[in-house]
């Protein structure tokens, strides 16, 4: 396959018609076929991914890095250490410089406007790895894992527990575009941002699906095909955790709640769990999880956006 840089940026699934992401469902399910069958076609030899990250984590980086090299390419890792947007040298030169460096960018941020500025300003593609408003890296990768468990994505019912955090808003922007019925549970004050639940109601009324919010977990899972839950308190919210924990305990993802949902549910988790608070060992490690293979998708399914960004 040639390969030509595309200049297309990843910051939100918005920003991709459901056509677009299934070719890069379908580059992912290739490749990942592939890699199963011992073939590792050096395709972006000779590419550079730069991975800035003012957030420290194990699955993007690992992700990322391991698949450049199986794509025959290479990473170079920058830490809060060796580089800090919006200190010191702009978020702009930032991505005026290290674009003329690199054949593509990631970025895990915590402000949001970070990852814009830094898209803005850069000639070659800038992939939203994380920032504290979205993540839609991981909602690809999981669409991908709900495409091969389900063979489908248009009217697949998701129930999302917890808080209506960065995760939440890129479940929102990826149901709306794929059709899903999302339903979210989150206590009181904790519900993810009516913008982008508005922003997304065009999106849903134009491809099927819906999104609602509701406070009572029970009444999210009944009858759904999928539950998933994240952290009650995120990288950076750690002061919050202790007073989370209290307002979150009804709605941990266990037995009993799993049970409400019926029978063929799945539980998926983006990880880290914190094992006992937002989800139990029962559930986690037992028949209904799908979560490690999950979390394996972020590998295959990320290298199907490099493919397809880089123009492969």
């Amino acid at each position: 396959m040639a390969v030509r840089l595309t200049g297309r940026h990843f910051l939100s699934l918005f920003d991709y018609a459901p056509e677009e992401i299934y070719q890069i469902l379908e580059l992912a399910a290739r490749v990942k076929q592939d890699f199963y069958a011992g073939r590792r076609e050096p395709i972006l030899r000779g590419r550079v991914l730069g991975m800035i990250f003012q957030k420290p984590s194990t699955r993007t980086r690992v992700s990322f890095e391991a698949g450049m090299i199986h794509l025959g390419g290479s990473a170079v890792y920058l830490s809060s250490r060796d580089i800090q947007l919006s200190r010191g040298e702009s978020v702009a030169d930032t991505g005026r410089v290290l674009s003329r460096f690199c054949d593509a960018l990631l970025a895990r941020v915590f402000g949001h406007s970070d990852v814009v500025d830094l898209a803005k300003h850069s000639r070659v593609p800038v992939i939203n790895g994380l920032s504290d408003f979205n993540h839609p890296c991981q909602i690809l990768c999981d669409l991908l894992t709900l495409w091969e468990k389900r063979r489908q994505l248009a009217g697949l019912k998701l129930a999302y527990v917890g808080d209506g955090n960065n995760v939440a808003h890129s479940w929102i922007e990826g149901a709306c575009k794929m059709g899903l019925d999302l339903r979210i549970a989150t206590p009181e004050g904790y519900e993810p941002s009516m913008d982008v639940l508005q922003q997304a109601q065009p999106e849903f009324a134009r491809h099927g699906g819906r999104a609602w919010v509701t406070h009572d977990p029970v009444e999210a899972v009944k009858g759904a095909d999928v539950i998933y839950t994240d952290v009650w308190a995120s990288m950076g919210q750690e002061a919050e955790h202790e007073a989370r924990v209290k307002i979150f305990r009804p709605y941990q993802v266990n037995a009993k709640l799993v049970a409400a949902a019926g029978s063929g549910v799945q539980v998926m988790h983006c990880l880290p769990a914190h094992r006992g608070e937002e989800i139990t060992d029962e559930v986690v490690d037992g028949p209904a999880s799908i979560v490690f293979d999950q979390a394996e998708n972020r590998l295959h399914g990320q290298k199907g956006l490099l493919l397809y960004l880089m123009g492969a």
